[in-house]
């Protein structure tokens, strides 16, 4: 009988271990549970604290990122001193950027449309740790800072890109823009049409329906042949009702390119038709019943009914002499561009970038974005054209052209034109 209880014990010892065994882990996991369970609801409690709430939102919400990173582009009239000078660092930093930008051969000439990109260490008093500069389209030197001194080693990078001219022609069936983005074009390059063609063109009344345009640009495409950039306008010709109006790149000086007619007449003028582009003209001059006053007065500018946040440029070269509230005019810049003329914009969203009393602008800069501020019922720029102290009409306004090519200038420009033809006669064959 012991003998069988001893072998009983032997052989079942396993399955009786296995079951305490069992039992203990169920019991474990029950109590952890349960203590987890407590955990859980006091962590709950702590954090519906209505204090604790407060905290952890002030704290989260005054967190600032480590680096701060600036993109610019480069503009007519821009020097290195200016562009750095819009960074907010201090004014020491400054000028060890600017010392390391003169010592590069390569940035010897500031170019139009060059673009820069600054990083700025926030936690380090705002000093520049790194920012690199666009020699061309397919190269760029980066210059890092040394760790803990006052000074840049800088890298030349070749970008993989190949330069391509695109070709593009259409009939305008709705509007200008929607007609290009159809056709694929980039919006910087219908900007930069718009711009162009703005010194003559009013693009809400002279454009119409069946009119068309071609164009020939420049298109940069990386290893995997998606375009990665945009560069310039070739050529580009717009048809309105039947009459060509033509324009050709032209490098009349070292570095100075301008856009010219097929005559040599250059398309700039003192001042551009209208100053923003894409707007519907919703008050003219003239005297007119008031909107909001409710009597006759005269209307002494031109109003364009524009979406709040459009930008506005300012229609000719000159020096801002007021950027802040006119009354009823609410936001305004005023801008004198030479003895005879001045220009006034009115009840603006917000001013452009750098937009201050003294500060000179280029033609067809960024100067604020449309609105609705002081005594207006509606987003819409209030435009102005001031001539020898009089406020006359913008829309009847005839105004000189600018550079007229001649002598040798001339030549020179006739067989530029020429290989621009042939070059668009060839990229429209290979499209056919």
């Amino acid at each position: 009988m012991k003998i069988f209880k001893l072998h009983f014990y032997k052989e079942n010892s396993v399955f009786f271990w296995l079951i305490l065994i069992t039992i203990i882990c169920v019991l474990s996991v029950t109590i952890y549970s349960k203590n987890r369970d407590e955990q859980s609801k006091k962590i709950k409690s702590s954090l519906e604290n209505i204090y604790l709430k407060k905290i952890v939102k002030e704290i989260t919400e005054n967190l600032k990122p480590r680096y701060t990173v600036i993109e610019y582009t480069s503009k007519s009239g821009d020097t290195y001193q200016n562009i750095i000078n819009k960074l907010d660092v201090k004014k020491s930093e400054k000028q060890i950027v600017i010392d390391t930008i003169k010592k590069e051969k390569a940035l010897k000439l500031l170019k139009i449309n060059q673009k820069f990109n600054f990083k700025l260490d926030n936690l380090t008093g705002k000093k520049v740790i790194e920012f690199v500069i666009e020699t061309d389209k397919k190269n760029q030197i980066v210059f890092t800072r040394i760790a803990k001194k006052k000074t840049f080693k800088s890298k030349k990078i070749k970008k993989n890109f190949i330069k391509k001219l695109v070709y593009k022609e259409t009939v305008i069936t709705n509007s200008l823009y929607n007609s290009a983005i159809n056709l694929g074009i980039k919006p910087n390059i219908i900007i930069e049409f718009a711009r162009l063609y703005g010194f003559q063109v009013d693009f809400q009344r002279d454009v119409w329906k069946n009119d068309s345009f071609q164009i020939i640009y420049e298109e940069f495409i990386n290893e995997n042949n998606n375009v990665v950039d945009t560069g310039e306008i070739i050529f580009a010709n717009l048809n309105l009702q039947d009459t060509d109006l033509q324009l050709y790149k032209y490098e009349y000086e070292k570095d100075k390119i301008e856009y010219f007619d097929e005559n040599g007449k250059s398309i700039r003028k003192t001042l551009m038709k209208t100053p923003i582009n894409g707007a519907r003209l919703s008050s003219s001059y003239g005297k007119r019943k008031h909107p909001i006053l409710g009597y006759t007065k005269m209307h002494t500018g031109t109003d364009f009914a524009a979406p709040t946040g459009t930008p506005i440029m300012a229609s000719g070269d000159g020096k801002i002499t007021k950027a802040g509230w006119c009354g009823g005019g609410g936001n305004c810049v005023k801008i004198k561009h030479n003895s005879t003329y001045q220009t006034v914009y009115a009840h603006m969203s917000k001013f452009g970038r750098g937009i201050k009393k003294g500060v000179r602008v280029k033609q067809g800069q960024i100067i604020g974005y449309v609105g609705s501020t002081g005594l207006s019922t509606g987003p819409h720029l209030h435009y102005e054209v001031i001539e020898n102290g009089r406020k006359i009409n913008s829309q009847k306004l005839k105004l000189p052209s600018g550079k007229i090519l001649k002598g040798e200038d001339r030549k020179s420009f006739e067989v530029s034109k020429i290989k621009i033809d042939v070059l668009k006669s060839n990229l429209i064959s290979k499209m056919n």
